[in-house]
């Protein structure tokens, strides 16, 4: 059975600000720990009224001082943004913190419009450095050479683990060349997701981080009572993806009764194609979605997004989500031990 994580939003919505989005990534985080998540990520995003994760270190810096045990980290960086010098410093300091808890994935989107881009004063062709950033971040993560006159204090030697992010092939050879971890975005882009996988896992080599490779998928998950029930509840994602095409990216909204009385039909094919492998449902069609997804993929890892409005009916989906993952790993045991005796 793959591990599951969380990919959390901190979603701002029309009755929460954006303290109170940050509390509850928190408490989602406490929770999560508790149901036998392996990590939670925060993903850098600007200018985006209903996301309240941009200033991302100091966000998951929030996180993990709720926490004990659960592996938080950035999902992503998008490195382009930063100086490599000033994320190590960054999440150096956040694993000094919390020793063996911290992650950095990192992307080489912008995470914004091109606007937005220029007020960070980084150029769009910055994210042609980006494989050279990633090796000059792990770099300065690394311990510092007994002449290494710039160091990144105290980041030296934390060797904070580094993930390359994507949602195309060029992340999966990049992931494999450097032998690093890579998570694939199949939550909005799904398209790429099988081939990406394939080039990953046929092109890695080994590193000092990574011996074999190890692939994360990432995946919309609804879980509630019923069907009807999840399929109420995933219209405010689908509204969220709406309001996107529209260039409207206001605050997160309550589900509504009857989706296709928001949405245009070339918004509903725009959203249904990024959306498409989304698994929304009861405790049973969870289950089913998560074991076929498995089989399909054979992730080692899951990164679970449940863009759920309601925070209590958004912590029932994650530990209905945690549940059906231990079933599956029950299953799987009784299989196992059946096919032994037999």
């Amino acid at each position: 059975m793959a591990a599951l994580s969380i990919l959390e939003l901190v979603r701002v919505t029309e009755e929460t600000d954006a303290r109170g989005a940050l509390d509850n990534a928190r408490d989602l985080a406490a929770h999560a720990e508790g149901w036998g998540y392996q990590r939670i990520w925060v993903a850098e995003h600007h200018n985006m009224a209903g996301i309240a994760s941009a200033a991302t270190s100091i966000v998951l810096g929030h996180i993990a001082a709720g926490t004990k045990t659960i592996r938080v980290g950035a999902g992503g960086i998008m490195l382009p943004n930063h100086s490599p010098y000033v994320i190590a410093e960054q999440f150096g300091t956040l694993a000094r913190l919390f020793p063996g808890r911290i992650d950095l994935g990192l992307g080489r989107a912008p995470g914004t419009d091109q606007m937005t881009l220029r007020a960070l004063r980084r150029s769009p062709e910055a994210a042609d450095q980006f494989p050279q950033d990633v090796l000059e971040l792990q770099a300065f993560l690394a311990p510092a050479g007994p002449n290494q006159r710039i160091q990144a204090v105290p980041a030296a030697g934390t060797e904070v683990p580094l993930w390359i992010l994507g949602s195309s092939n060029f992340g999966a050879m990049l992931a494999a060349e450097l032998g690093l971890p890579y998570a694939f975005a199949s939550h909005f882009a799904p398209d790429l997701l099988l081939p990406a996988l394939q080039i990953y896992r046929s092109r890695f080599k080994p590193s000092e981080q990574l011996s074999a490779p190890y692939a994360m998928v990432g995946i919309n998950v609804i879980a509630a009572e019923t069907d009807m029930q999840a399929r109420r509840l995933a219209t405010t994602q689908q509204m969220s993806f709406a309001d996107i095409f529209r260039g409207a990216r206001g605050l997160s909204q309550p589900p509504i009764d009857d989706i296709e009385t928001y949405w245009s039909p070339m918004e509903k094919a725009q959203a249904g194609q990024m959306l498409a492998r989304s698994i929304v449902g009861s405790a049973d069609t969870v289950r089913s979605g998560l074991q076929s997804l498995i089989d399909e993929t054979q992730a080692d890892e899951l990164m679970i997004v449940s863009d759920v409005y309601d925070h209590a009916e958004r912590l029932l989906s994650f530990e209905m989500i945690a549940e059906a993952g231990r079933d599956i790993v029950a299953s799987s045991a009784d299989t196992i031990g059946l096919a032994q005796r037999v």
